[in-house]
């Protein structure tokens, strides 16, 4: 008995996704070309990523815009630990491809991966300052909503970066936040001040 071998190199989903590795969109083109359902079949594979996800993550702003044209459903969809593509490009910090998917969804601003974090919280842990611009215009009241009991003001101390933390403090009216607590009852003075991160 002589066993079929499946070529890999022609499977339009491998070439879906290696076009999205490579940010070919002369590649996503020629597939859609040749079946125009094939974005809507992804769900049907194993792979958690989508090939969004792929472009969010390594930053193929073209190839980003090219899905979201043809298949702006793919925003809403979640990995295996429920990131959008807005989470991978919140942490990577690609501030091109975050304003072409809040074009689709600005409610993602406020979607939890598996560990409780929103976009912002990614891009505050990283201290991605142009990231943080795009996502607070986009959803002010993201910058409250807590993860394990921090703030993104809370998370921007912790991390040590100061300058996404003065970003934060220009879309907030008064000095109140700085005297918001956390689940340990620390403000963000007070958590400055015990990192010795005080400016």
């Amino acid at each position: 008995m002589e066993l079929v071998r499946h070529n890999y190199r022609e499977d339009p989903t491998v070439l879906l996704y290696e076009a999205a590795i490579s940010g070919c969109v002369t590649t996503l083109n020629t597939l859609i070309q040749k079946d125009r359902l094939i974005l809507n079949k992804v769900s049907l594979t194993s792979l958690t990523e989508t090939p969004l996800h792929i472009s969010a993550l390594l930053g193929h702003l073209d190839f980003t815009i090219a899905i979201l044209e043809k298949c702006p459903k793919m925003v809403f969809e979640q990995d295996s630990l429920l990131r959008l593509p807005l989470h991978l490009a919140s942490a990577e910090g690609h501030t091109q491809i975050i304003k072409a998917l809040l074009l689709q969804d600005k409610t993602a601003c406020l979607a939890r991966d598996e560990d409780g974090r929103i976009p912002l919280h990614l891009a505050a842990m990283r201290g991605r300052v142009e990231v943080i611009q795009e996502l607070v215009r986009a959803s002010s009241e993201s910058t409250f909503e807590a993860l394990d009991g921090d703030t993104v003001f809370h998370l921007c101390i912790k991390y040590n970066h100061l300058e996404a933390f003065k970003l934060l403090v220009t879309f907030i009216n008064g000095d109140e936040i700085l005297n918001i607590g956390n689940q340990d009852g620390n403000s963000i003075l007070h958590l400055a001040a015990m990192l010795k991160q005080l400016e």
